[in-house]
């Protein structure tokens, strides 16, 4: 079986709901997954929107969420999941907004995607301090094991980025 990520909050590329955005309450949606392979140690997550600022004409990545070192024991995080709930032993690193921690969509244009990427690691990474996402995939290049990928999108003003 392989290694799957899910969220209870919204299925693979439909919209997130507003409660994880900057127009909603800004937390982190559940997240679960299983099948991890063999030999895991540690998970790590990134979290990023390749569409900005517009779906049109992409200028950059967007980093919403980094974490390292969540235990292989663990198999989700819980809806709203911050530093003082992320289970023991994950380590945060730093978002686009220069922050530790989720940051939730806020696009400025158009529909975005936002893709949550779990990947299964054969070692733990130890203190790295607050990384970048680009420090992070230095850090784990040869250390993946198997990545898990699950995609929301979200719109302001749509209606469709809110589940009721």
């Amino acid at each position: 079986m392989p290694l799957t990520i899910l969220s209870p909050a919204f299925e693979d590329h439909t919209p997130i709901p507003r409660l994880h955005t900057c127009d909603g309450e800004n937390v982190a949606p559940p997240l679960g997954w299983s099948g991890p392979p063999p030999r895991t140690a540690s998970y790590a997550l990134i979290v990023d929107d390749p569409d900005a600022p517009d779906p049109k004409a992409p200028k950059r990545t967007f980093v919403h969420w980094v974490l390292y070192d969540i235990p292989a024991s663990v198999r989700e995080l819980a809806l709203g999941a911050d530093a003082d709930t992320l289970p023991d032993g994950t380590r945060a690193g730093r978002n686009d907004r220069s922050q530790t921690g989720y940051t939730g969509p806020c696009p400025p244009i158009g529909r975005h995607r936002y893709f949550f990427k779990l990947y299964a690691l054969d070692a733990e990474l130890g203190d790295l301090g607050e990384v970048t996402k680009q420090e992070l995939e230095r850090a784990i290049e040869g250390h993946v094991l198997e990545r898990a990928e699950l995609v929301g999108t979200y719109e302001r003003g749509a209606a469709g980025g809110e589940r009721r």
